[in-house]
């Protein structure tokens, strides 16, 4: 079965967000320490709001991903 370039991109986009939110599930200050900066105050609730950017952002781009590979090939014949 040949799938397109958009699908391929669709899934990296999905991995590398379902990568970020485990990394930062995990791992909530790793922002802190990458950037150098605690802009909630070590509350946590920016790291929170991130996680579930994320969870839903893997979501959209696994299902785009999906309809993307269960879209039905045509051929230029």
């Amino acid at each position: 079965m040949k799938v397109r370039t958009r699908f391929w991109l669709e899934a990296i986009l999905a991995a590398l967000s379902t990568g970020l939110f485990i990394l930062t599930l995990l791992f909530r200050n790793w922002i802190e320490i990458v950037f150098g900066v605690d802009p909630d105050k070590s509350s946590g609730s920016l790291e929170w709001l991130i996680v579930a950017a994320l969870l839903v952002t893997s979501i959209v781009f696994v299902a785009m991903a999906r309809a993307e590979w269960r879209r039905p090939q045509t051929s230029i014949s």
